[in-house]
């Protein structure tokens, strides 16, 4: 998943702990006592804020305890599921995916959308928000789970140079809460039915920033032979990976127009 490079790391140790890292930790590796799971929620929000100063960005104290849920796993019952999709067509050259035209189902989404100085100081505290939403800050009281990918809905200026500022941050609901989703306590964050989609993405690794997203925006569009079946203004980020994997894993998706 893509936190706009808010990766998380021991504040000059040099060890890195990624999202995955604290979801897999086993229950072994935290503590029961009031005490010492006090010591680790400070610790793990340590990590957080080390990194995210580079950013500008700042995590408040309330973040310690969906931090805290993420590590211990949900008592070990997390699991990631995937966005549902059915594969359209597909065009490889020279043995590589140029790009993938895939059918998307309707379905609910939790969005908010952030307007902060860069893309990915919007990234790191629309995710947060969201991270408050899955764990336990909703009507249904529980760990909702994690889904992939968390993307983000960018809008440009007509030539596709400029990202503007509103970004927004959009979470798939896990299949078993869709028929009947929980609200979120952020009056922010919104419960959306995206309709169903037809999506053409192509896939890119690295850092997910202003100039990268341009670029990739340039190079799908290059790909496709014609543009005119797109939505021109509004394009989607979407991120598998945590930002503090070596090959972050990403794609870009244009929408065709309704």
């Amino acid at each position: 998943m893509d936190l706009g490079g808010c990766r998380m790391n021991g504040g000059g140790g040099g060890d890195m702990i990624s999202l995955e890292d604290l979801e897999s930790m086993s229950e072994e590796q935290l503590s029961d006592s009031p005490e010492e799971e006090q010591e680790d929620q400070d610790r793990l929000l340590r990590y957080w804020r080390d990194v995210a100063r580079g950013h500008q960005v700042e995590v408040p104290t309330d973040m310690a305890e969906p931090i805290q849920q993420i590590t211990s796993n949900n008592d070990g019952t997390h699991t990631r599921e995937q966005v549902p999709y059915t594969l359209l067509t597909r065009k490889e050259k020279c043995g590589e995916v140029v790009y993938e035209k895939r059918h998307y189902e309707k379905a609910h989404w939790a969005c908010i959308t952030v307007h902060e100085d860069t893309y990915e100081q919007s990234i790191c505290y629309g995710f947060m928000k969201i991270m408050r939403f899955i764990c336990q800050q909703n009507t249904a009281g529980t760990y909702l789970g994690m889904t992939i990918p968390i993307v983000t809905v960018i809008r440009t200026d007509e030539q596709h140079t400029t990202l503007s500022r509103a970004v927004t941050v959009a979470y798939y609901l896990p299949t078993v809460h869709q028929n009947d989703p929980p609200r979120p306590h952020d009056p922010e964050i919104v419960i959306e039915q995206w309709p169903a989609t037809i999506v053409y993405t192509r896939a890119f690794t690295g850092a997910t920033n202003e100039l990268s997203i341009i670029h990739e925006i340039s190079s799908l569009a290059e790909a496709l032979d014609s543009l005119a079946v797109c939505v021109n203004d509004s394009f989607i980020v979407a991120g598998y990976t945590n930002p503090a994997a070596a090959n972050r894993q990403n794609e870009i998706w244009f929408l065709e127009r309704p």
